[in-house]
C-alpha cells in the first residue's frame, strides 16, 4: 500500500485572481507539481510510496504566515496545534517561499519541530553590477501595453537553472479543460489571456484553447526560470534525502506508522545537509558544511523583442569552487547593449586588454579587476581577447607562432617522394646490386679454393640473406599498411639472423679447421656442411619462434601519432609490444657478440685465407651500428625514426659485405693468382 508523505509549498493561490496578480508565479507551482509527478514516476527513488503536496498563500504578512504553518503541522483541514491524528498525511518536508523573510518565519516555527525547510536560493554575496540575482521581468494586467524595450541589453546574475526533459511538453500539455485537481489554472487563465469563462456578452470568453506558447514573457516564460528550478531541485532534495533514509535505516517504515516523527525528522534533516545527486536535467545538486546550496551564477543579457517576448543569454559565469583567476568569466563578445549604449566595454583602471596569444594573470594584493598579460606557453593557444586562460589545441592541430589559432597538422610519413626516402631507397637497390654481382661472381668461380675454402653453400646462403636485407628495408618505406607492418620487423628479424647465425658458422668452421689440421686431431669429423647447417637452422628457427610469438600475442599494426611531431600527424607501425621488438634485436646482438668474441680469439691463425680477421671487423662494424641504433632510435621522432631504422639495416649489412666478401672478390678478380691450393694451405711465419 504506498502511503502519500506531504511536503508543502509557500506560494500564491486563488481562484479569480485580481488585476494585480502576477501571472509568472503559476510556473513555480507547475514547476512543483511536475517535480512531484517525476519521482512518483520513478521507480529508482520512493518505490512504493507517493509524494503529495499542499500549497499556501502566506499574503506577505507575519500574522498569515505563523497561521498557515501551524496548519502544516496540524492534522489535515482541522486547525488543532500541537495534535495529529492521522496517520497517512504527514509532513515530512516544507520548501520556503519566494520571499526570504517569510522563509525565515516559517523557519522559527518548524526549527521547534524539527521539520526540515528548503529554501532553494544561494546566499542570492557578490556585487552585482546592474540587477540583482532572481531579478524576473513580470508584469501585471494593467501593464500588458507597457514597452519592455528599456531592459533591453540589461545584465544580471541569474541563479543557474535548466530545463528538464518533459517540462516544455508538460507546460504545453496545461489547459483548463484537460487539468484536473488544479485549483489555481483557470485564475490564471482569465489574468493572463484577459478572459472570462463565464461572462457577458461584452466580455471576452475564455475557449481553453488558448496557448501558454503566445504570452509575452513578461506573463508566463516557457523555459523554467530561476525560482521554479529552485523549487523544482528542492523537491528533488526531500526525495533523495527520504531515499538516502529509507536505503539506509528502518526509520521510512515507523514514519508511515506515525511513530517517533520528532526524532524522524530529525534524522530527515541530517539526510537533507548530505545529500547529493544529478537531477534529471544533468546538473548536479550538493550542500555544504552549513547545509547551503553550492551553487554559483550565470550572468545573462537581457534581449527585449519587439513583441515584448524576451530571452535570456548566458553571457559569463560567477563559480566559486573554480581557481581564482576562473572563478569569474564574462564573453563579452555575446552580449548585446541596448542602442542608446556606445557598445564599447569600460576598461579596467590598472589593465588593459591582453590581446590573443596572451592570458590575464591577477596581480597579487590588488584588485580583482587587475590583472598581467602572460604568453600563451608553448603548445597552447589563446584566440580571444582577456581570456583567463590559454588552452591547447587539438590533437589534429598545433599552435601558430603567435599562438593565437590552430593549424592543422601535416599527415607525414616516409614517402617514396620525400628526397631522405628516394636516397636511402637508392641505397638500397644499389647494395642489392653489388651482393647480387658479388653471388654472381662466386657462383662463377665456385670451383676454385678460395670458394670452396669455407663451405659454399654457406656463402651462398650468407649472400641470399644480405641481399633479402637490403631489399627488406624497402618494407619500411611508403604508407604504414597492415601487411607492411605484420611483414617488416619480423622478416627483418629473421633474415638478419640468418646472416649473422651464417657469419657464426663461418667463424666456427675457420676454428675447426685449422684445429683439424693438426696431426692426429679428431675434429676432422665436425668439419662439414651438417655442423653449420645445425648453426644456421636453429638460430633462425629460435627468431621464427621469438617473431611468431610477438604476431601472436600482440601484432604491429598501423597507427598515427598526434603527440611526438608538434606540426604532423605521422603515420608509423605501431610495435604492438615493444618489449618484443627489442627481444628480437636482443636476439640478433647476442649472435652478433658471439661470433664477434670467437673471431677475435681466432684472428692470428695462419691460414692464407683466414677468414676470422674479416669476420672480427664485420662483427665490430655490425656491433658499433646496433649499439648506437637504440640512443638514436629513442631519441628520434615521427618517421626520422624510420629513416634511422633504414640506415641501421643498410649500413650493418654493407658492413658485413664489405669486410667479408670484398678482400675475396679482390683476389677472384684482380688477383687469380692468389686463388690456388698452394696458398690455401701455406704457413705464414
Amino acid at each position: 500500500m504506498a502511503h502519500e508523505l506531504n511536503p508543502a509549498v509557500m506560494g500564491g493561490q486563488s481562484q479569480r485572481p485580481p488585476q494585480g496578480t502576477v501571472t509568472k508565479n503559476y510556473q513555480h507551482i507547475l514547476a512543483l507539481v511536475f517535480a512531484v509527478k517525476e519521482i512518483n514516476e520513478n521507480p529508482h527513488i520512493l518505490p512504493n510510496v507517493t509524494l503529495g503536496f499542499h500549497i499556501y498563500d502566506s499574503y506577505f504578512s507575519p500574522k498569515w504566515t505563523y497561521h498557515v504553518t501551524m496548519l502544516l503541522l496540524s492534522t489535515l483541514q482541522r486547525f488543532v496545534p500541537n495534535y495529529r491524528c492521522d496517520t497517512e498525511h504527514k509532513l515530512i518536508a516544507v520548501i520556503g517561499g519566494l520571499d526570504c523573510q517569510i522563509s525565515l518565519l516559517v523557519a522559527t516555527i518548524l526549527d521547534v519541530y524539527k521539520v526540515p525547510q528548503e529554501h532553494m536560493t544561494s546566499t542570492t554575496k557578490a556585487k552585482v553590477w546592474i540587477m540583482t540575482a532572481h531579478m524576473e521581468l513580470l508584469s501585471y494586467v494593467y501593464q500588458r501595453t507597457w514597452d519592455a524595450e528599456i531592459f533591453h541589453g540589461a545584465i544580471s546574475f541569474r541563479t543557474h537553472t535548466n530545463d528538464p526533459p518533459g517540462f516544455l511538453q508538460f507546460l504545453e500539455s496545461r489547459n483548463p479543460s484537460s487539468t484536473t485537481g488544479d485549483g489555481f489554472i483557470r485564475g490564471f487563465w482569465q489574468t493572463a489571456f484577459n478572459c472570462v469563462f463565464l461572462g457577458t456578452a461584452n466580455e471576452d470568453i475564455c475557449t481553453g484553447e488558448e496557448k501558454l506558447e503566445s504570452l509575452p514573457g513578461p506573463f508566463f516564460e516557457m523555459s523554467m526560470t530561476s525560482h521554479s528550478y529552485s523549487i523544482y531541485n528542492a523537491v528533488h532534495a526531500v526525495a533523495h534525502a527520504l531515499h538516502a533514509m529509507a536505503s539506509s535505516t528502518l526509520l521510512l517504515r515507523d514514519m508511515v506508522d506515525g511513530r517517533g516523527l520528532m526524532l524522524q525528522n530529525q534524522q530527515l534533516w541530517q539526510f537533507l545537509r548530505s545529500v547529493s545527486f544529478n537531477n534529471s536535467a544533468g546538473d548536479k545538486v550538493t550542500f555544504d558544511h552549513n547545509g547551503e546550496l553550492i551553487a554559483g551564477f550565470d550572468i545573462v543579457n537581457w534581449i527585449i523583442s519587439s513583441n515584448q517576448s524576451f530571452h535570456r543569454v548566458k553571457v559569463g559565469s560567477v563559480d566559486p569552487q573554480a581557481p581564482p583567476d576562473q572563478a569569474f568569466t564574462l564573453n563579452k563578445d555575446a552580449i548585446s547593449w541596448h542602442r542608446w549604449f556606445n557598445q564599447v566595454q569600460p576598461l579596467s583602471l590598472c589593465s588593459e586588454s591582453c590581446y590573443p596569444g596572451f592570458s590575464k594573470r591577477v596581480k597579487e594584493t590588488e584588485p580583482f579587476c587587475c590583472y598581467d598579460c602572460i604568453p600563451c606557453p608553448e603548445g597552447k593557444i589563446s584566440d580571444q581577447k582577456d581570456m583567463n586562460d590559454c588552452y591547447k589545441c587539438t590533437d589534429e592541430s598545433y599552435p601558430n607562432q603567435k599562438r593565437d589559432a590552430c593549424i592543422p597538422k601535416a599527415v607525414a610519413f616516409l614517402s617514396y617522394k620525400d628526397p631522405l626516402a628516394i636516397g636511402l631507397a637508392f641505397i638500397a637497390l644499389f647494395l642489392s646490386l653489388i651482393t647480387a654481382l658479388v653471388l654472381r661472381t662466386f657462383i662463377k668461380h665456385h670451383d676454385t679454393p678460395i670458394v670452396k675454402a669455407n663451405n659454399r653453400s654457406l656463402t651462398y646462403t650468407l649472400l641470399i640473406s644480405l641481399l633479402l636485407c637490403f631489399l627488406s628495408s624497402l618494407l619500411f618505406i611508403g604508407q604504414p599498411m597492415t601487411v607492411t607492418c605484420l611483414l617488416r620487423q619480423a622478416a627483418f628479424g629473421i633474415i638478419f639472423s640468418v646472416a649473422v647465425s651464417c657469419v657464426l658458422a663461418k667463424t666456427i668452421i675457420v676454428v675447426l679447421a685449422f684445429m683439424a689440421t693438426r696431426p692426429g686431431s679428431t675434429m676432422r669429423k665436425w668439419v662439414g656442411t651438417r655442423l653449420t647447417n645445425s648453426i644456421v637452422l636453429s638460430c633462425f628457427l629460435i627468431q621464427t619462434g621469438i617473431c611468431i610469438l610477438w604476431l601472436a600475442t600482440s601484432a604491429p599494426f598501423p597507427d598515427t601519432d598526434k603527440q611526438s611531431v608538434l606540426e604532423e600527424i605521422v603515420l608509423e607501425c605501431n610495435e604492438g609490444s615493444i618489449t618484443m621488438f627489442y627481444c628480437v634485436l636482443g636476439y640478433m646482438g647476442f649472435l652478433a657478440i658471439v661470433s664477434f668474441t670467437v673471431a677475435f680469439f681466432a684472428r692470428k691463425l695462419p691460414d692464407s685465407f683466414n677468414e676470422a680477421k674479416f669476420i672480427t671487423f664485420s662483427m665490430l662494424v655490425f656491433c658499433s651500428v646496433w649499439l648506437s641504433f637504440v640512443p638514436t632510435y629513442l631519441s628520434t621522432k615521427g618517421k626520422n625514426m624510420v629513416a634511422v631504422e633504414i640506415f641501421s639495416v643498410l649500413a650493418s649489412s654493407a658492413g658485413l659485405l664489405g669486410c667479408i666478401f670484398f678482400p675475396k672478390c679482390y683476389i677472384i678478380v684482380l688477383k687469380p693468382e692468389l686463388n690456388n691450393k698452394e696458398q690455401l694451405t701455406r704457413r705464414k711465419d
